[in-house]
């Protein structure tokens, strides 16, 4: 039986919109790819989710990436507050749930920042059963330890949780301790998955 349903946040819960916010800017589709390949697509965005370097050291290392482009970084940059919205089905969502009785968690890779600046995107959290965002406890999705610390805090059992995420590395790192996953493409599908599990979604 599932009593606990943990939610993945990104492209999840909210939508990662970085590419709508480079396009705010009015830079063709070759500079949007420059900013993608020298930020959100180099490994540095993972170390920072992990909160192990500061805003600057991140930012510095954007810019050893593509140094011709460190003006158009410093612009889209100087307010991340667009990178992340809210769907609307959120916070309903969680809502519906939790008065069948099923605890609602949450377990992301978020930076610092962007939990920060994107608060109002954020706002479903408050409504929560508790989570985990990654920055605070400087460890990400797949590591292991991200999972066990979360079943440790929330004294989860595995077998009676899913897990819903959009990356599928992700779910594996999960799978490993038990805990069912759902691989999430929109909520109509999630919904349907989770009544496979018996699920009252």
């Amino acid at each position: 039986m599932i009593t606990t349903i943990i939610f993945d946040i990104g492209n999840v819960l909210a939508d990662f919109t970085w590419r709508e916010h480079y396009e705010r800017f009015g830079f063709d589709k070759a500079m949007i790819e420059r900013l993608a390949d020298a930020t959100v697509r180099d490994p540095l965005w993972n170390e920072y989710d992990k909160g192990v370097m500061t805003y600057e050291e991140l930012f510095q290392g954007f810019v050893d990436n593509d140094p011709e482009i460190e003006p158009q970084l410093r612009e889209v940059f100087a307010d991340v507050s667009t990178m992340v919205i809210r769907n609307d089905y959120a916070i309903p969502w969680i809502h519906a749930l939790q008065d069948k009785g099923y605890r609602c968690l949450y377990l992301s890779n978020f930076s610092e920042r962007a939990h920060r600046e994107c608060v109002e995107a954020l706002d479903f959290i408050p409504h929560m059963d508790g989570g985990i965002l990654s920055y605070q406890e400087k460890v990400i999705k797949p590591m292991p330890e991200i999972y066990q610390l979360l079943i440790d805090r929330y004294e989860l059992t595995p077998q009676e949780c899913v897990f819903l995420d959009d990356t599928p590395k992700n779910l594996e790192g999960a799978k490993k301790f038990g805990i069912h996953t759902i691989h999430f493409q929109n909520q109509t599908q999630a919904i349907e998955e989770l009544r496979k599990l018996g699920v009252e979604a």
